[in-house]
């Protein structure tokens, strides 16, 4: 009797199993068409290789990338003897001689070459699939919860059925095909490139693909192998597989780049032993690992705002219908888990931190060269993983900042004669940290001190002292170079940046605003650190001394936060940058509770800018707008991230595009990551030293639940809302602290052990 309750029970679960595994994600991109273009298909990433699945049906394509092909090769970008010229650069710009100080900057100050290198597209797999001209009951999907790409369709009574994935721990793309007929499945492969020098090579059920970059030192080897349970032969250079009902193709790829000063790796061997180590492996054990990989990271995190019917429609329609009626909540939270879905694909440990693109990019000359943007684009990449309990994911950033230390070492030397080290507005893979492009907008000196603020709030997440120690001297000395940097205006008597620029509008200039917040910002981390740490008091000393005589933040004559240090702002001007209310956010030096007065000219300053702007700028504008206490308008922002880029009359705007990447336009990825944490800023803030529940709620969002969000101080949060009012909230200690928690008018305050739970109903009672 027991045996047969037994297996009833496990029959049971076998079935509840099948019917868990079958049933669509909750938070997932849907269509029922093929892509047509590059930003239709659906991106996958293991970090180091990425790919767009197309789901094409008598032809899959497959556009895959690995991060470390480039254009150049190692370089020292720096300009040498350009400091003799920094004090005529200086004089001219106090005299106001602009046009004067840009050309001589253009002539003797930039980056030798003037612009740095590419980004490049690795290769294509194309699949080809004889007869499926005609077809019903076709569907392609991303399957954020287990980060799959998925395609199926019916041709003649027989279901098609592919999956692909990119594996973090195989460090392999793999695709999976399959008919529900056995000898049903019949394919050709072959792989391809857009670069002129390509080889194809093919043996058995092994392909191998190598191509080098047109401009530089790099080459890169992708090798390819097809199992399958039909027959399989070599075809000029392709694949036919023939008779078979499953068949699974994994990818691998590699470069000759070991780092920013080695090109000396071995690609073919690289790109060989990723596939060696998949020997004797099935692919559910692989699909298994992947998502059990995956999953430990994204299920840190969930967020509900409930759902009114729209996640059944395609992703296409969504966005449409949301541009026309904007009440679709469970867009936001799938916006949200969108990006951590492309922070866990695009940035593992390891590996490197994400660019323009991620490490998505189809072009041989790609939109701005797809590099490392600073003067705000890859900072935004990273402001979502610490509140979304992502931390690990912020490593490839750090492990860059180590990098670009010691190119920007030789460049302040070269460029400021200054210690410590210094990066400009852009890096690239060869980590060139000096001015490029022009001096109207290349020459922006505190990239590597913004970049720098990272490493603290890492440390103010997570309470790592282990991780601040490490990583303080990359701190002192951004915060080294700025101590003699700063320069004594001759007209103010004030410290300031010169020469720099307001990013990126209004050319070479002496004492921009966001310089010198960034700058106070640095110097003060540098102090916080030193007291956590118990070290360099003397040099923490030297920059409490120099604070106050930094050009302080003014009010112009408009109510607005001056951009500069001459009150010239035009309020008709309504440029896509905000830099100057750099204070508001990502920093906290102005704010409604210290200078109130700071904040209404900041929030003038946004409201002259207006609510337009490419997909980045939208997503910036909704965090300003939390950090002004205003839901509503950020949900205004919102609605404008969340619309289609693409107009009916053809034309491409900042939005979204069908795959939801943001549109600058064309597609950058920084506007996916900076939207998802401008939605967090609503719900939960903790920069100014208390964690604050649903300080900003829209009215268009009065109902929902979070857990797994992350709150400075060492804080994990879990709480719900209903109509509007906080219902409970549980806080998890990370780190033993006092916790300071308010809601509306509530602030409460209590002691914390380590690892304990602490619960709350909506009054903090």
């Amino acid at each position: 009797m027991m045996n047969k309750i037994l297996i009833t029970l496990l029959v049971l679960m076998s079935l509840l199993a099948c019917e868990n595994a079958e049933k669509p994600s909750g938070f997932r991109l849907l269509y029922t068409k093929p892509a047509e273009i590059w930003t239709e298909a659906l991106p996958i990433g293991n970090g180091r290789m990425g790919a767009m699945v197309y789901g094409g049906v008598q032809q899959e394509h497959i556009q895959f990338n690995e991060e470390t092909l480039w254009t150049g090769e190692p370089h020292d970008y720096s300009h040498k003897g350009a400091s003799n010229y920094l004090a005529e650069i200086r004089q001219l710009l106090a005299d106001g001689k602009q046009r004067e100080a840009q050309n001589l900057a253009s002539e003797k100050f930039m980056s030798v070459p003037l612009h740095q290198k590419a980004y490049q597209p690795f290769g294509d797999l194309y699949l080809q699939f004889p007869g499926h001209e005609n077809y019903t009951a076709y569907q392609r999907e991303l399957d954020i919860e287990k980060a799959l790409a998925k395609t199926s369709y019916i041709v003649d009574g027989v279901q098609y059925k592919r999956e692909v994935f990119a594996s973090f721990p195989n460090q392999v793309i793999a695709v999976n095909l399959s008919a529900d007929k056995k000898k049903a499945l019949n394919f050709e492969l072959a792989l391809d490139a857009v670069h002129e020098q390509k080889a194809v090579f093919t043996e058995g059920n092994t392909m191998e693909l190598k191509v080098n970059v047109k401009d530089g030192a790099l080459y890169g080897v992708a090798t390819l192998v097809v199992k399958t349970d039909g027959a399989f032969a070599a075809v000029d250079n392709n694949i036919q597989i023939k008779d078979a009902s499953e068949a699974t193709i994994y990818l691998s790829a590699a470069t000759n780049y070991v780092n920013f000063n080695d090109v000396s790796a071995d690609a073919k061997k690289l790109a060989g032993e990723k596939l060696k180590h998949l020997e004797g492996k099935k692919y559910k054990e692989l699909k298994a690992d992947h998502i059990a990989d995956y999953q430990q990271l994204y299920n840190r995190f969930k967020i509900d705002f409930g759902d009114n019917g729209r996640a059944a429609m395609t992703t296409e329609k969504r966005i449409v219908e949301f541009e026309r009626l904007p009440e679709d909540p469970q867009l936001l939270a799938l916006y949200v888990q969108y990006a951590r879905y492309l922070t866990i694909a695009g940035s593992r440990e390891g590996t490197r931190p994400t660019t323009l693109q991620g490490i998505w990019n189809d072009k041989i000359r790609p939109p701005w060269e797809s590099k490392y943007t600073v003067n705000i684009n890859t900072e935004m990449n990273y402001w979502p993983v610490e509140l979304t309990n992502l931390p690990e994911c912020h490593e490839p950033l750090f492990t860059m900042l180590k990098e670009v230390a010691e190119t920007g070492a030789i460049v302040a030397r070269e460029h400021y004669n200054c210690d410590g080290w210094v990066l400009h507005h852009n890096t690239d893979i060869w980590r060139g940290a000096a001015p490029i492009n022009a001096s109207n907008h290349g020459i922006w000196v505190t990239g590597g001190a913004w970049l720098s603020t990272h490493f603290w709030e890492h440390y103010l997440f997570t309470q790592d002292k282990k991780f601040l120690e490490e990583n303080y001297e990359l701190i002192k000395g951004s915060a080294q170079f700025f101590a003699q940097f700063l320069y004594r205006d001759p007209n103010t008597g004030y410290l300031i940046s010169s020469p720099s620029n307001s990013p990126e509008i209004g050319g070479l200039v002496a004492g921009p605003t966001m310089d010198h917040q960034i700058i106070r910002a640095l110097f003060r981390i540098c102090i916080e650190a030193s007291e956590k740490l118990n070290k360099d008091h003397a040099f923490a000393e030297e920059l409490k001394a120099l604070i106050p005589q930094i050009a302080p933040n003014q009010i112009g004559q408009y109510g607005q936060l001056q951009e500069w240090l001459e009150d010239k702002d035009n309020p008709e001007v309504k440029h896509r940058h905000v830099s100057h209310l750099w204070a508001v956010y990502p920093g906290s030096e102005i704010n409604p509770e210290e200078t109130p007065e700071l904040m209404n000219a900041a929030q003038q300053s946004l409201e002259f800018r207006g609510d337009g702007g490419t997909g980045w700028s939208l997503a910036w504008k909704i965090n300003y707008w939390a950090r002004f206490l205003d839901g509503n308008h950020a949900y205004k922002m919102i609605h404008r991230l969340l619309s289609p880029a693409i107009t009916p009359d053809n034309k491409e705007r900042g939005g979204s595009y069908v795959n939801l990447f943001d549109a600058h336009p064309p597609f950058q990825i920084d506007g996916n990551f900076g939207g998802a944490s401008g939605i967090i800023e609503l719900l939960l803030q903790s920069h100014l030293g208390k964690i604050e529940l649903l300080p900003a709620l829209p009215s268009a969002l009065p109902n929902g639940n979070i857990s797994g969000v992350c709150a400075r101080g060492g804080f994990e949060l879990a709480f719900s809302w209903k109509d509007g009012q906080l219902e409970k909230v549980e806080v998890l200690s990370k780190a033993g602290n006092t916790c300071h928690l308010k809601y509306n008018d509530t602030l409460i305050e209590f002691e914390t052990e380590k690892g304990k739970n602490y619960s709350f109903n909506g009054e903090l009672k």
